[in-house]
């Protein structure tokens, strides 16, 4: 099996390299940068629901836990973190809307010591990195198995009649108007309080479906679908209509309350299968579907720009009979539109089918992917089969600095003023100057930090030259001898993640 699914994918990048050649012809330059690029979404997902891990721990203990995976994560080349905040309507974070959660102190809404606030340490944590901060809500779930024991201020209490009960799940009624109301202002909540880099949601909109199961929204259909004009073998219509709504409002929430705040969705690997399709559109694929099962109609708010990135769920293996990786990621790759377009790894799966090199190198080689997530982070923290080892050693060898969000604000900030290198108590440092506001995300957020040997080219574009991405200032040099002769850049980048068009430049003896 392993000696096909190499042939398959080396016969699948030789078809690529036929289409592309028309374009451009290859050089030694463009492939190693295709093979270390230098901006990549490189995220990891941390999940929060039935992880009975965080409620044995103590402020303390959880502090010390999360340093040394965000310093490992860091380590392996991760530039992204999507924290679960809220996976049953409930908080991670100190909320006046949300109880917090049961699978953060072990019975929800009871507070934790001190009312530590597990969100607010992790952006700190991260922005102090330079690492991306993703606040991933599940919108609809407010219990996962029909037994959760709500807390006395949880909303289900205050309108029980805006949930249905479904395969033993308790939702909130996407046809309902006020159900997308509290969402909207859950995030609004979030936006304004917090300094996040994203809102994220999952594949969780409307219920996987049961076998024999109807789900129960009639009373809804009736009162809202019916009225707008849907016939009642248009349900499925409406059911889409509801969720594109949400993410309609939601979008629109995130822009008024702070734009540069992205708003991302990780949806079910399949957009709908080719038999579905009455022109052929979908993918040869054989599972499950966002648009028919889900009622997500993913591409459509790619469309409409009401989403800023999109990372599907491709967790199969390269040759699987029903949903091949392979045939998944360049289907999506051809329906990218202006959204960023990532990639959802499932490294369990990935590693026990010895398929990381593949699938790294087929994925890059696509011109409309930009990245990667990898589920769940705990497989890095776990390094399961060497998979920690290989992103250092290889696939992240370099850092990477995320894509520009050019559809949001496509200018670059100003250079940095007044590079030097001076010594001082802490060492050999080098020491600039840069416009920054928080308020103002068009401003320098943070920084790059290239070096270059007496005669080597300056080139911004290789990331083998990158020696630091800090929101500091400063950085202090790997001071030696003093006999080498380097020449250090420094760029400035926006909260979108331009960068500036030039560097200042300081010549060295180290």
């Amino acid at each position: 099996m392993e000696r096909k699914n190499i042939i398959k994918a080396l016969f699948l990048l030789l078809i690529i390299g036929c289409v592309t050649s028309c374009k451009t012809i290859e050089t030694p330059q463009t492939a190693e940068m295709q093979e270390y690029p230098k901006r990549e979404f490189r995220g990891a997902w941390i999940q929060t629901a039935f992880q009975g891990e965080y409620k044995e721990m103590t402020p303390a203990e959880m502090r010390r836990s999360f340093v040394r995976k965000l310093n490992f994560l860091q380590a392996c080349g991760i530039n992204a973190i999507i924290f679960q905040v809220r996976p049953e309507a409930d908080a991670f974070y100190r909320s006046k809307l949300e109880p917090w959660s049961r699978f953060y102190t072990g019975e929800q809404g009871v507070a934790p010591e001190g009312n530590f606030d597990v969100m607010a340490f992790l952006i700190k944590e991260c922005h102090k990195r330079n690492m991306e901060f993703h606040a991933w809500l599940n919108p609809y779930r407010i219990s996962t198995a029909g037994n959760t024991k709500f807390a006395a201020s949880h909303i289900y209490h205050r309108h029980p009649e805006w949930f249905v009960t479904y395969n033993k799940q308790i939702l909130f009624d996407p046809g309902l108007p006020q159900s997308r109301q509290f969402i909207c202002k859950v995030v609004k909540d979030i936006v304004t309080r917090y300094d996040v880099d994203a809102i994220h949601m999952d594949d969780y909109f409307y219920p996987y479906p049961a076998a024999g199961a109807f789900f129960p929204d009639d009373k809804s259909f009736r009162r809202y679908g019916l009225a707008k004009g849907y016939k009642p073998e248009q349900r499925a219509d409406w059911r889409r209509e509801n969720v594109n709504l949400l993410i309609q409002e939601l979008k629109r929430t995130i822009l008024l309350s702070k734009p540069w705040v992205r708003f991302g969705i990780s949806p079910f690997g399949i957009y709908r299968n080719k038999k579905s399709t009455p022109d052929g559109s979908g993918s040869n694929t054989n599972g499950l579907q966002n648009y028919d099962d889900l009622y997500a109609d993913v591409l459509h708010w790619v469309k409409e720009g009401w989403i800023d990135y999109n990372i599907p769920q491709i967790y199969w293996e390269i040759g699987h009979p029903a949903a091949d990786y392979a045939t998944l990621i360049g289907w999506w790759s051809q329906y990218a539109g202006n959204s960023h377009l990532y990639i959802g790894q499932d490294v369990a799966r990935t590693m026990k089918a010895a398929q990381l090199t593949e699938k790294m190198r087929l994925e890059r080689s696509l011109p409309n992917i930009q990245g990667n997530c990898f589920w769940p982070a705990n497989e890095i923290l776990w390094n399961n089969k060497g998979v920690a080892d290989s992103l250092k050693q290889h696939y992240h060898r370099y850092p990477a600095l995320i894509p520009a969000y050019t559809h949001l604000h496509d200018r670059a900030p100003k250079p940095v003023k007044k590079l030097k290198a001076e010594w001082t108590a802490e060492g050999y440092m080098l020491h600039w100057k840069a416009e920054q506001d928080k308020g103002n995300p068009e401003l320098a957020t943070y920084f790059v930090v290239y070096r270059f040997g007496k005669k080597e080219k300056i080139d911004l574009e290789n990331p083998a030259h990158i020696v630091a991405i800090t929101r500091n200032t400063y950085y202090k040099l790997p001071y030696d001898e003093g006999d080498t002769r380097y020449r250090y850049v420094v760029t400035a980048v926006d909260r979108f993640h331009n960068e500036s068009k030039k560097g200042r430049t300081v010549k060295v003896k180290l």
